[in-house]
């Protein structure tokens, strides 16, 4: 594939406004996750305190892109990302200013759910400039604002021990205001969005077998991914020991290989396929999640996590390669269905990691169950994969043959 071909065939403008949607979304949606070990101290949490509060933001996020996604393809990406963007503003405003309970916080983080729902916006808005040949990298590409949340992790403690965790969510609300603009300016709904169907007619998605296997699947990569990049600074200060600071920089490391292997995931799934593709990353997350479950000296679980963070990001990559072609007409309702599942694995899996651990004094455990569920998307991809007519493969091989055979059948 040359280079050359990819920016001929959809619209740079929109695709890199799309990346600073998502990217400066995810850095407002995990700022709560960036700033845990500032606020912890000021409410005196527990371990699983802390798990709850980073992962609420998540599950928040998980609600609304439901509603965002079913936007986006009834209005239009552009129109729904400039509604979500002005909303973003509310809990920026009121963390610096109202936060200043555990409980308000809670409130706060919830609502911040609105910029982890762009997830189900910017995708469609960049995918839907790209045919089929070129989904895997167009949707890393925009994808890749998963980077925002290492932005969160190696600023937001910094900013903290400067102007405190309050003020933050003040500059942050600056970040959204910046990016609104070049939004305006930049971005354009494709020619090929579809013609806005009644809202009810989106529910027949759900009762698509492939709509759910795909939402597991990525409750797990992309759970995974966001669950560790809001919990690993605690993970790091708790553990390791080791200063606010400090903490938020071992995090941001590992969070910035999730975070730029995206596109790699989208681009080799295009080559290779994305069903051999996540299977073989499924196994890969399951051994590295196993090791890291070991609590090796510092250098090591830094090393295991880099690389556990990496093989999350190509999953995400990996995972949106294939739903596009699947449900390329219901693109936005599905990835917000698809994202929903996601912000719920990474709802679950900080609270896991602080409820086992304040029970048994160990991160242990939540690293095993973790380990455990990639082991099981492994399978699962096997056993469902065996239903599909037809195969990815690179090289020319085009996705657009994934159907279930029950369907190709009712085609006919």
């Amino acid at each position: 594939m040359q280079l050359r071909d990819f920016l001929r065939s959809g619209h740079t403008p929109t695709l890199v406004s799309a990346f600073l949607y998502f990217d400066v979304s995810f850095m407002v949606w995990v700022l709560i996750g960036a700033l845990a070990n500032s606020i912890a101290p000021e409410f005196a949490l527990t371990d699983a305190q802390k798990g709850f509060m980073v992962a609420v933001p998540i599950l928040g996020g998980a609600v609304l892109r439901l509603i965002l996604g079913l936007l986006a393809d009834h209005f239009g990406p552009r129109r729904t990302a400039i509604v979500g963007m002005i909303l973003t503003l509310v809990p920026l405003v009121l963390g610096w200013t109202w936060a200043t309970t555990f409980h308000r916080l809670l409130g706060v983080g919830f609502l911040l759910g609105v910029a982890g729902a762009s997830f189900a916006v910017a995708l469609p808005l960049a995918s839907r400039w790209y045919p089929p040949r070129h989904q895997g990298l167009a949707m890393g590409i925009a994808g890749a604002g998963n980077s925002g949340t290492a932005l969160a992790t190696f600023f937001g403690p910094r900013l903290a021990e400067h102007i405190g965790w309050h003020a933050v969510f003040g500059l942050a609300a600056a970040a959204i205001g910046l990016t609104f603009v070049a939004f305006i300016l930049m971005a354009k709904d494709s020619p090929n969005q579809p013609a806005p169907k009644p809202l009810a007619d989106y529910w027949t998605i759900l009762q698509e077998r492939d709509a759910w296997w795909f939402s597991l699947f990525y409750s797990v990569t992309f759970g995974g991914f966001v669950g560790l990049a809001s919990f690993l600074s605690i993970f790091f200060r708790d553990q390791y020991e080791l200063s606010r600071v400090a903490a938020g920089a071992f995090a941001t490391l590992c969070v910035v290989a999730g975070s730029f292997l995206r596109p790699v995931g989208g681009y080799l799934a295009d080559r290779f396929g994305g069903i051999r593709m996540l299977t073989g990353l499924y196994v890969a997350i399951g051994a590295v999640m196993l090791a890291v479950a070991t609590l090796p000296p510092l250098a090591g679980v830094t090393a295991a996590l880099f690389v556990g963070m990496g093989l999350l990001g190509m999953g995400n990559g990996a995972v949106f390669q294939l739903v596009p072609q699947r449900f390329s007409r219901e693109i936005g309702v599905v990835t917000g269905i698809v994202g929903a599942a996601g912000g719920g694995g990474g709802f679950i899996l900080p609270n896991l990691l602080g409820t086992i651990r304040q029970f048994t004094g160990s991160f242990s455990g939540g690293f095993v169950v973790f380990a455990l569920a990639g082991f099981a998307c492994a399978g699962a991809l096997v056993y469902v994969s065996r239903a599909w007519q037809g195969v990815f493969v690179g090289r020319g091989g085009l996705a657009a043959n994934l159907v279930p055979v029950s369907i190709a059948a009712e085609s006919e």
